[in-house]
């Protein structure tokens, strides 16, 4: 367990980020949280932390403000979203190459005992993710490169700056590869939302407004798996503990199509079946995507324990509670 430290988790107000610093908190650390976002948008906001708001970590000088003085560094900040967002935005998921990139420098600066750095699935060579039910991937399967364009390549490119300035300035690092994180405190409208939340929306409103359709992006058989929050944060700071300094997946191996997802979720909501209406113009991704997690059981003795039907009841039922909220500020679930 980390205790008794001071650390900066950048990417506070978001998703990942705001779990993080709970857990941080928890723990007996003192904790500086930052995020570009304003206050009033960031997903979870603690008392206890020292925040810094509508902070751009684009800008080396407030890299270099907010690492002095700090034992540990977490970046978990980037521009990102689901499909919808990531397959149109591609330049500005690119330039969070310029976070990570400035922080190491100002970790370089500062002398930053450890540093890490929150990579993702999106990394992986796409040539390898072409049907629907794939071997999981294992952490070589990155290279030879081709990852995902935009995102992807930022976080590869982000991996290999992590390795260098450790093996040029010995700042020691830790990299997770995340493979589709969901929970509650995410984003469930508005652009970012990834499947798990954006389904479990849907499905809400549908029985909400008594229609008997679902919008499905695609054709609901490409597969992914996905990993609950709190696994997601376990396993996380067991990687960040370990000895271990190249990159790690973080994930589950319950591999689903969407299609299936649905159906799961349907059978939470005690909705009668939906009638599928899909959207083959809307961006899907790579067919299937699988985590093999033989690496993180070897090395941190590590692997998830939340099954993806009660991750999804505890992320619907959160969902639910906002969206039926009286007087619930919603927006910052929503807003893009």
């Amino acid at each position: 367990m980390i205790k008794n430290k001071k650390i900066l988790v950048v990417g506070a107000g978001g998703f990942i980020g705001g779990h993080l610093v709970k857990k941080l908190l928890n723990d007996k650390n003192k904790v500086l949280a930052s995020d570009i976002k304003p206050k009033e948008y960031w997903f979870q906001d603690f008392d206890d932390s020292q925040n810094y708001y509508s902070m751009d970590m684009k800008d080396i000088n407030n890299c270099r403000k907010v690492t002095k003085d700090v034992d540990y560094v977490f970046n978990m900040a980037c521009n990102m979203g689901g499909m919808g967002f990531i397959e149109n935005n591609k330049a500005e998921c690119m330039q969070s190459v310029l976070i990570n990139t400035n922080l190491l420098i100002a970790c370089k600066e500062e002398k930053v005992k450890r540093y890490f750095f929150s990579s993702s699935a999106c990394a992986y060579n796409t040539t390898k993710q072409k049907k629907v039910f794939i071997e999981g991937l294992k952490e070589e399967d990155a290279y030879p490169a081709d990852p995902e364009d935009g995102y992807g390549w930022e976080k590869l490119f982000s991996e290999r700056m992590c390795r260098h300035f450790m093996e040029d300035y010995n700042i020691p690092v830790r990299v997770a590869r995340y493979h589709n994180i969901y929970g509650p405190y995410g984003t469930f409208d508005g652009g970012r939302e990834k499947a798990p939340a954006a389904l479990c929306r849907k499905v809400i409103k549908a029985k909400k407004n008594n229609e008997n359709k679902i919008e499905v992006w695609g054709d609901g058989k490409q597969t992914r798996t996905f990993l609950y929050i709190d696994d997601c944060i376990e396993g996380t700071l067991r990687l960040f503990e370990s000895n271990y300094s190249e990159p790690v997946n973080i994930g589950s191996d319950e591999q689903v199509s969407i299609n299936q997802m649905i159906e799961i979720i349907e059978i939470i909501s005690g909705i009668k079946k939906l009638d599928r209406v899909y959207q083959l113009d809307k961006p899907r991704g790579v067919r299937g995507r699988s985590s093999n997690n033989d690496l993180a059981k070897k090395i941190l003795k590590w692997s998830y324990k939340i099954q993806l039907k009660d991750g999804l009841k505890k992320t619907y039922d959160w969902i639910d509670a906002e969206i039926n909220k009286k007087g619930s500020n919603i927006s910052r679930f929503t807003k893009s």
